[in-house]
């Protein structure tokens, strides 16, 4: 499983940051995923190898512009690129209407189907190999995590459950170790039954942006990776006295400590907190207040920074990218 930066700022772009979308990258080959889809993210895509005909859902967290405005120009580039499959689309039921308006009054025509859910009613949405379900966070509008579970990774067939159902040996385990459902003595046997995990599946979460990171405490706990918002440091909301609905670096790595993260990858920066760092605020504040509260892997996201998660739930930088 890959990410791979789209956009990481908070708001507005940057000269150096496109505003929200990460993708996800299912690199059993079956595809990739995105989370938020701002401004200008088909153009950030042309920097990368992903190609909109091989997307197959996208998950939008809340309402906000910076996290959906690129989301009809993808659309209609997706139907310009000859993608024929149909697209799941989540987002919250306010932007339906939205985005029908957009791709209507536009005169854009999809040749593939567009699937829109509700957000809100979103429960669980698996394939063969990955399972996302959302978690409720807190902001000036409902927003909401996802969360990327493996779907039984590395299957190998359950030797014992074949023997104890009489399934003798040969191409009939053959077939059930390719995922192919077959036939014995009249009776079809799905392979699901008959393959286990060899290792603990990897778990991603991916967050809207969120004032409250403890909500959640129940799907991050030990995750792999944990990928939230961090657009301000804590010095500064403190001065102000707003926070906008955002977290601070410390709250979200004070958070990930507690709850045994694995990775943690802020994003959603401020566009005050420049790369420079004679200037202040620096990014490196960031990292900084983060570091003092976190001592797992801390990643300050980059766009079009790409990201391995190994099997062993190490997150390791692509250098290609």
């Amino acid at each position: 499983m890959d990410l791979l930066f789209l956009g990481t700022s908070a708001g507005a772009p940057t000269k150096a940051r496109n505003v929200s979308a990460t993708a996800v990258i299912d690199t059993s080959g079956s595809g990739w995923y995105l989370v938020d889809c701002g401004e200008a993210t088909q153009h950030q895509l042309l920097h990368t190898p992903l190609s909109v005909r091989d997307l197959r859902a996208i998950f939008i967290t809340h309402v906000h512009g910076d996290h959906c405005f690129g989301l009809p120009g993808l659309l209609a580039s997706a139907g310009m690129s000859g993608r024929s499959e149909p697209l799941e689309l989540i987002l919250p039921t306010a932007l339906h209407d939205w985005v029908r308006l957009s791709l209507s009054v536009s005169d854009t025509y999809l040749p593939f189907e567009l699937r829109l859910h509700a957000a809100e009613t979103f429960g669980i949405w698996s394939n063969t190999s990955l399972q996302v379900n959302a978690v409720e966070l807190s902001h000036r509008v409902p927003s909401r995590g996802y969360v990327f579970t493996e779907n039984n990774p590395e299957p190998r067939l359950d030797i014992q459950r074949l023997e104890a159902d009489g399934i003798p040996r040969g191409p009939l385990w053959g077939e059930l170790a390719k995922g192919t459902a077959v036939v014995h003595e009249g009776r079809t046997l799905d392979p699901r039954h008959y393959l286990r995990a060899s290792r603990p599946a990897r778990r991603v979460i991916v967050c809207g942006d969120n004032d409250r990171p403890e909500l959640l405490a129940e799907v991050a706990r030990d995750a792999d990776v944990l990928v939230h918002e961090a657009t301000f440091t804590q010095p500064l909301i403190e001065r102000t006295g707003v926070s906008f609905g955002h977290s601070s670096a410390e709250a979200v790595a004070r958070f990930a400590q507690a709850a045994g993260v694995r990775n943690l990858v802020l994003t959603h920066f401020s566009a005050r907190y420049q790369g420079d760092p004679r200037r202040s605020p620096c990014i490196d504040d960031i990292h900084a207040e983060a570091q003092t509260h976190y001592d797992g892997c801390l990643i300050l996201a980059r766009d079009l920074q790409r990201y391995h998660l190994d099997r062993n739930g190490q997150l390791v930088r692509e250098q290609n990218t």
